[in-house]
């Protein structure tokens, strides 16, 4: 069972529906709670064919604006859709919560209702973006969750990155870096440089590699896996990479419509064109995973279309399949007492001679 926030985001509950019916199309097997005025969702969903029998409508009357202030939304969010969808997820009714909603207001009501992973000092934001993987692409966090990240934040990203990568993308061990300015020891804010140094050890707890610090050009590369910032490096970062995507379409498709031979030229290249798109389109890759919660919460774009919405929900249902938010809370447990015990053997010292 999905939980679905039906009425946040730019193109609202249309939009929501729409791509809701796309997944169940895909996903046969899996049912969804369906969250926002009972009376304009039922009207939505009874137009789709492959929503019946397969979509139960939660009734909530109010909705989180973008412009809401996270603050405000925790005081007063209680009788919303976004709260509503986040609560099934607390309840135990769904596996997973999706919405396009306010970024802010959405990490802020699932800290509240379903608060941090024991261990866990802030969650984390972990996006996908294409690379020269095999598997296709590259898991970069935190996208946003929060602007700070202290040396101890960094190593629990990579820990839950890691097993993001595992459980979502099947990569057994995955590489991890951290982002920085360049790849030489002396370069970076002190917290990195720390983080750095605590790395090594955090790898063997979490079994993963640690191959040093990469740089933003690494974000699409082959040299690794996993990608470990701070939520404000990231956000810009991704943000930068999506501007980026849609230029170079853009300056394909105005290339193409010189004149007679370009447009002749594009019909030869349309299969190959359209293999592209697809590759660099971000509504295909949509939907953040916000990690270190009990429970699994995607965030989809605000901006998304029936594409995205489908895009962010398919993730949540193979996340949900993986068992992932378990073997989270479990790895994120056994790096605790592992640090906990590290900090016990200092304080007592070693054995005398």
């Amino acid at each position: 069972m999905i939980s679905v926030d039906a009425m946040g985001g730019d193109n609202g509950p249309v939009a929501v529906v729409a791509g809701l019916a796309d997944s169940a199309r895909q996903n046969p097997g899996v049912s969804y709670i369906l969250h926002g005025p009972d009376a304009e969702l039922s009207r939505l969903v009874a137009r789709q064919p492959a929503l019946a029998g397969r979509c139960t409508i939660r009734h909530a009357a109010g909705v989180v604006a973008m412009t809401d202030k996270p603050s405000h939304v925790m005081r007063h969010g209680g009788g919303t859709s976004m709260w509503s969808a986040i609560d099934s997820v607390r309840a135990g009714e769904a596996a997973a919560a999706v919405s396009c909603g306010n970024t802010g207001a959405l990490m802020a009501l699932s800290m509240i209702r379903l608060r941090k992973l024991p261990g866990v000092n802030r969650p984390a934001i972990a996006a996908l973006w294409p690379s020269r993987n095999p598997g296709g692409f590259n898991l970069i966090l935190d996208v946003g969750a929060d602007v700070r990240a202290e040396a101890t934040d960094l190593t629990q990203f990579a820990l839950m990155g890691a097993s993001y990568a595992r459980n979502g993308l099947g990569i057994a061990r995955p590489r991890i870096g951290l982002l920085n300015v360049g790849t030489e020891d002396h370069k970076g804010r002190a917290e990195l440089k720390q983080a750095h140094e605590m790395m090594p050890a955090t790898a063997e707890a979490g079994d993963f590699d640690y191959v040093g610090f990469v740089e933003g050009s690494d974000l699409p590369s082959a040299r690794v896996d996993v990608l470990v910032t701070d939520g404000f490096t990231g956000n810009v970062a991704i943000k930068t990479g999506e501007g980026t995507a849609k230029l170079i379409s853009d300056f394909l498709r105005e290339a193409f419509n010189v004149g007679i031979l370009s447009r002749f030229a594009a019909l030869l290249a349309l299969g190959s064109l359209g293999r592209l798109k697809r590759r660099i389109d971000p509504r295909r890759q949509n939907g953040g995973v916000f990690l270190g919660l009990n429970g699994t919460v995607v965030k989809s774009h605000g901006s998304a279309d029936a594409t995205g919405v489908s895009a962010a929900i398919r993730l949540a249902i193979t996340l949900a399949r993986s068992g992932f938010q378990d073997r989270l809370a479990a790895r994120v447990a056994s790096a605790a007492r592992a640090r906990q015990d590290a900090a016990g053997d200092g304080e007592t010292g070693g054995p005398s001679e």
